[in-house]
């Protein structure tokens, strides 16, 4: 019979003995497996009387790292971790798993330690067996590892974002003082114009007709709402991916709303000569939406259209009544297109095609486009083929009668 060495430690505790057989108890904290973790518990304490044995307690919840070690799938489990092989018993019935296995696990132990022996006869005089290194010690050393490495990942990871938000805010000065620029030159022109011929006594603008007085104050009014959707985007992204943008949704008529878009874009299509086609049902049925958020996407998928087809190009607009609660919108062009192994990565924050490096930009547009639709619970996204053109959809939900 050996002689009695049974040992219980905590998380931190080092073992130091050499007991040959050596067990890990995985528990957790769930109240259920309570009553089973005391039996088998109980069961072990009787064994001790006769045996001799290491046993670890591990809660799953403290060291989650040791569970993944041994890659459990189910607690309460008991480990025969040394000697070698490796056993794992799990499920309702331990103690009878244990009951069974008890008398070959010392059957192992005892050919361990005839071993032990053998090896210590053939050791020279003037040399001495190293003590063997403790199982649960190592198995604690590779759980740590595991953890650490875990962590240094995390890290990386973290230090990356960083690095790429830094990017991120530089670029985004050096394009604002670009940027803002020329809107504000062109509202600050308007606006002095009119200033500069208004009569404070007669309450009229002189030498300037009234077509001209009109066309100053939509000029004025376009650059300021230029300058407010970048303010807007902006803001938006600095709410961070994992924050939920807020929606008011209501009654919309979606028709109209990407009508009016359209109208406030107006001069820049004609700028570049630019053929504007709708094919929007007049029966197509209202929308349960945020008015604001469906108008920054429309802005923002319109402002791309312009801006990536050539002079004479032609920027189309369709509505479908897609299902009975599902309407689809569609913003096609005659641009470069995207390429097919960039379709999904253009919805990402910051990404931008290689092409576009030199344009103006900030590569949140369309991150933010994909953020208010799904808020919406609808979806968006691309058809595309190099060289004819891209045709963005969006579905958003039909207002309920």
């Amino acid at each position: 019979m050996l002689k009695h060495d049974y040992m219980q430690v905590s998380q931190d505790q080092p073992i130091y003995s050499e007991a040959p057989l050596q067990l890990l108890l995985f528990v957790d904290g769930r109240p259920k497996s309570r009553q089973q973790v005391q039996r088998i518990r109980a069961y072990l304490k009787e064994l001790q009387a006769e045996y001799s044995f290491e046993q670890q307690i591990i809660d799953v919840g403290q060291q989650p790292y040791l569970a993944e070690h041994f890659k459990l799938v189910a607690t309460p489990a008991l480990i025969k971790i040394h000697p070698e092989p490796r056993q794992i018993l799990a499920g309702s019935n331990i103690i009878a798993q244990l009951k069974n296995w008890w008398p070959r696990w010392q059957t192992a132990v005892e050919a361990y330690l005839k071993l032990q022996e053998d090896l210590q006869e053939r050791i020279d005089d003037n040399s001495r067996m190293t003590s063997p290194k403790s199982t649960i010690r190592s198995v604690a050393v590779s759980a740590e590892l595991i953890r650490l490495s875990d962590e240094i990942f995390r890290l990386k990871q973290e230090k990356e974002n960083l690095q790429e938000q830094l990017q991120f805010k530089d670029r985004v000065i050096a394009m604002l003082a670009h940027d803002l620029r020329n809107p504000l030159t062109a509202a600050a022109i308007a606006i002095e114009t009119l200033q500069s011929n208004y009569n404070l006594e007669t309450g009229e603008f002189q030498r300037l007709k009234p077509s001209m007085t009109a066309h100053l104050l939509k000029q004025a009014r376009s650059q300021t709402k230029i300058i407010d959707k970048m303010i807007i985007d902006l803001l938006e992204v600095g709410r961070g991916k994992d924050t939920e943008i807020p929606i008011l949704p209501q009654k919309v008529q979606l028709g109209k709303l990407c009508l009016d878009v359209i109208e406030e874009l107006c001069d820049r299509c004609t700028s570049k000569s630019q053929l504007v086609e709708t094919d929007i049902p007049k029966d197509l049925p209202y929308v349960y939406a945020d008015p604001e958020r469906i108008r920054q996407v429309l802005v923002n998928l319109l402002d791309n259209a312009i801006k990536y087809t050539p002079e004479g190009g032609k920027i189309s607009i369709a509505g479908l009544h897609r299902t009975t609660q599902k309407v689809q919108f569609s913003i096609g062009d005659t641009g470069p297109g995207i390429p097919v192994e960039n379709r999904d990565r253009i919805f990402e924050n910051h990404f931008r095609l290689q092409r576009d490096e030199g344009t103006d930009g900030y590569g949140i547009g369309l991150c933010l486009c994909q953020r208010i639709i799904r808020a919406h619970y609808g979806q968006i996204w691309v058809d595309s083929a190099p060289n004819s053109g891209a045709w963005f959809h969006f579905t958003l939900p039909v207002y309920p009668c």
